[in-house]
């Protein structure tokens, strides 16, 4: 068993293809989840710097250094940006580069679709940035409450740009889904029943389905937004018959359940560090599979916890109150499956592992203060105010990059064959875990003496002076943290030790094949006969498996590389720009004839080599 996962020694070393067009034309799986990280990190770190704009000039009261209307701008572009392009793409990072692995599998299982989504992505992105060029950002806020889209209110193109730039974000996400839940159904190695599946798998597939059933009614509200601003319907507009409050619904239908896409995949790195490094198996993994299963059944049932101020009544807040309050019931099983992983361990403080415990940690503080929001007459002092801006980010920044970065290094010696430095992993951990708590920990108490968020400044006589000077210091430190991180993963690049194959000890496929692996992954397909598959082969051998070597991959069919996925996503992207500039009809023509001659050639072009 440990031959045929490792593949034959004795053959000759492949050379993969570089260079720029290699990596425009390429449809490996690996590659791509390299473009979805590096996008990712970078308009993260843009994210980011928006985010100390705004805490820059929040650090005083009266203070002037943003007008009220690029602050506008850029808290909704910070918003957006973190999570349609930053936690989600990180996620996907991880999808496209390690389920194929884990699952034991060579590729996805749609290749050049896998490659169509990323280019999509990195569009839509760069279109929602270009915004800021014409002086045109989106300023409604991040989920785009009506009437503040309404042509009224925003008669630019500010809130078109944002209505464009999701709705392509939103095709990347479904190809993607469409694509993993596929991969993971197919194409799992002999042997490998969905109850012997890593955790991160299981935490990914689910994420694949509720981006499906999700990612439509997003689609459905902004396709309605967008004919109410450009062709004078009034779906969302009460002078016309229609209803605001409808896009709280739609919104929030799709938004909840966005949480657990963002949360889920950060649920399944911490489940796959803590048993390595606590050296031993996950505790209670079929209760942990199925709380988060039931964690995206409940997720579509608590959307209007987020409009208890709406007044809908007391039957529904009664009903999305206890909705609320289950669904914290299977998140609390994982944290107690968590702490039980780890309880009893051998366990190892290296890097990954500051990180998984720091989220466990950060998560517990934001998920207390969500079952709080369960309660409407709680609720209604603390929506709207500074006390949910803490709340979301304990949860998503606390909870999922915290997870992220735990799998940044706990994947990176597999994925670039360096190993980060542990020294400044360390320090990255205490900065940002510092930094985190003095920028987010004293909203809570500002929310609670009333401050509101979405104000882009304050009076000295307010009594909000204190806490935000605190907060804006450590952001500072939160920033900082991150050029840390940005020098350990450079300078790891050029100059970081070799990894080896294996070098925690790991329990999953991945860690079988060389680091980084090959384009095919695996040489020959392997059996799989119980969880923790590496362990096992490990075990059946007495001892540590031996460096598995390069081969040549001569005989192995794969997908050939292919150039129509990016000019399929240009079609699409330049069809979207005529529906921006209010249906220009040549510009729309154009991108509709490029996309369907694209998807056209694609479908006629070799399948592999």
């Amino acid at each position: 068993m440990a031959t045929t996962a490792l593949g034959h020694a004795g053959t000759h070393a492949y050379a993969q293809k570089t260079g720029l067009w290699s990596w425009i034309t390429t449809v490996d799986h690996k590659r791509i989840g390299i473009l979805y990280g590096v996008t990712a990190f970078i308009f993260f770190l843009l994210g980011g710097l928006e985010a100390l704009l705004l805490r820059w000039q929040l650090g005083a009261p009266d203070r002037t250094f943003l007008s009220p209307e690029v602050y506008n701008q850029l808290f909704t572009m910070h918003g957006t940006t973190m999570i349609f392009l930053g936690v989600m793409p990180l996620s996907a990072m991880f999808f496209n580069y390690f389920i194929p692995l884990q699952i034991g599998a060579r590729d996805v299982a749609f290749p050049r679709l896998n490659a169509f989504s990323y280019w999509v992505f990195l569009f839509g992105g760069l279109l929602l940035n270009s915004s800021f060029l014409v002086n045109a950002a989106p300023n409604a806020g991040w989920f785009g409450y009506a009437n503040l889209t309404s042509t009224q209110y925003s008669p630019g193109l500010n809130v078109d740009f944002w209505i464009i730039g999701l709705q392509i974000l939103g095709i990347a996400s479904l190809a993607a889904a469409v694509n993993f839940f596929t991969t993971v159904v197919n194409l799992r190695a002999p042997g490998m029943k969905l109850m012997r599946m890593p955790m991160f798998v299981w935490m990914s597939f689910i994420t694949q389905v509720l981006l499906l059933l999700a990612f439509p009614v997003i689609t459905v509200a902004l396709v309605l937004l967008m004919f109410d601003r450009q062709f004078g319907t009034h779906f969302f507009v009460p002078s016309g018959g229609g209803d605001p409050v409808l896009w709280q619904h739609l919104f929030w239908i799709f938004g909840h359940p966005e949480v657990y896409i963002l949360i889920l995949p950060a649920f399944g790195i911490v489940s796959e560090v803590l048993p390595v490094f606590s050296r031993k198996p996950l505790f209670g993994y079929a209760a942990m599979v199925f709380s988060g299963a039931f964690i995206a059944f409940l997720g579509f049932g608590v959307w209007s916890h987020h409009m208890f101020s709406t007044g809908m009544g007391p039957i529904a807040d009664t009903v999305f109150s206890l909705a609320t309050m289950l669904i914290a019931i299977p998140t609390g099983v994982k944290i107690f499956n968590w702490i039980g992983t780890v309880w009893g361990g051998s366990i190892q403080m290296k890097t990954p592992m500051y990180f998984a415990l720091g989220f466990i940690a950060m998560f517990i503080i934001g998920g207390l203060s969500g079952v709080m929001h369960a309660s409407p007459p709680a609720d209604l002092q603390q929506t709207d105010s500074y006390f949910i801006v803490a709340h979301f980010h304990y949860v998503l920044f606390g909870g999922s990059i915290f997870a992220l970065t735990a799998g940044a290094y706990y994947w990176f010696p597999k994925m670039a064959g360096r190993m980060l430095d542990e020294t400044l992993g360390k320090i990255h951990f205490w900065l940002m875990f510092i930094g985190f708590n003095l920028t987010f920990a004293p909203m809570h108490i500002l929310g609670l003496h009333g401050m509101p968020r979405r104000v882009y400044t304050y009076s000295a006589e307010s009594g909000f002076t204190f806490w935000n000077q605190i907060e804006t210091a450590g952001s500072m430190i939160l920033g900082f943290s991150f050029l840390i991180f940005t020098w350990n993963l450079i300078r790891s690049l050029r100059s970081g030790a070799v990894a080896p194959a294996d070098p925690w000890n790991g329990a999953t496929l991945e860690w079988a094949i060389p680091s980084p692996p090959q384009e095919w992954n695996f040489a020959e397909e392997p059996r799989v006969d119980s969880r923790d598959a590496f362990w096992e082969m490990k075990r059946a051998r007495g001892g540590a498996m031996p460096e598995p070597p390069h081969v040549s991959g001569q005989g192995i069919h794969l997908p050939n590389p292919s150039y129509w996925p990016i000019v399929t996503a240009l079609g699409i992207l330049v069809f979207f720009v005529g529906l921006l500039l209010h249906v220009h009809v040549p510009t729309v023509l154009a991108g509709g004839a490029l996309t369907l001659f694209a998807i056209l050639s694609w479908a006629f072009e070799p399948t592999g080599h």
